[in-house]
């Protein structure tokens, strides 16, 4: 690969939102480092598909990002194989209920493990590598996290929540050579459980563009802030329909 060319590490790859920015950043031109837990076959297409577009210019990395040690790891090995860093991409999730009263310590340490410390630490071990290149942070984050939350997922959208308060804290921490920013996606895919239709549909009534959206148009937000919105920094961009205005 050229020395020249973009790399960056995203976090949650294999599948779902985190396969389409793979994707969508790989198509503009950035050598991947594609995170996976346990969506081993997933991974392994995914990276089949992009080698086939561009070969070498991706590397697979497992890792529960729970395990503290893991993380500087991650970092370190995209910069050993690439020999650069120009973005990180927070996007692993942990989501599941916590029902108030029945909550469980284990409960907040897996979702709080995930969603806050794994993004906050994997940011401390890339700011050194991204400031030599000028590079940027994006965190997925949530519209529950800021205005209306979610029924049931205290745990979740607390830790959504201060992710946010992390980007602005470190956009102003890492500036002017490091920019962070944040997408906060509305309702893109229903949980893999499923949902209710009833909720299906009340979700979408509130939704003034009177639908879902799609993993393709987090990912053209992801790019834009990492490639073309040179000077913003410390910003959520809601990508939700407008469902955060109700």
């Amino acid at each position: 690969m050229s020395a020249t060319q973009p790399v960056a590490l995203v976090t949650g790859a294999a599948r779902r939102i985190g396969a389409a920015i793979a994707r969508r950043l790989h198509r503009e031109g950035y050598a991947i480092a594609l995170h996976y837990r346990a969506s081993g076959e997933d991974a392994r297409v995914l990276v089949e598909e992009l080698e086939t577009a561009r070969p070498g210019s991706t590397l697979l990395l497992q890792a529960d990002l729970a395990e503290f040690d893991r993380l500087p790891e991650l970092v370190a090995r995209t910069v050993g194989q690439f020999g650069r860093m120009d973005a990180l991409v927070n996007n692993a999730s942990a989501f599941f209920p916590t029902p108030f009263g029945e909550t469980t310590p284990a409960q907040w340490d897996a979702l709080s493990a995930v969603n806050l410390r794994a993004p906050f630490f994997l940011s401390q071990a890339a700011a050194p590598h991204l400031a030599r290149t000028g590079g940027a942070i994006v965190n997925i984050a949530d519209i529950h996290g800021e205005r209306r939350p979610l029924p049931g997922h205290a745990v979740y959208g607390m830790g959504k929540a201060a992710l946010l308060y992390m980007t602005r804290a470190l956009a102003l921490e890492l500036a002017p050579a490091v920019r962070v920013n944040a997408v906060a996606p509305g309702a893109i895919l229903w949980p893999e459980g499923g949902k209710d239709r009833g909720e299906r549909e009340a979700m979408l009534a509130m939704t003034p563009l009177a639908r879902t959206g799609t993993v393709d148009e987090v990912a053209s937000a992801v790019c834009w802030l990492l490639r073309g919105a040179s000077y913003t920094t410390g910003e959520v961009l809601r990508i939700d329909g407008g469902r955060s205005l109700k």
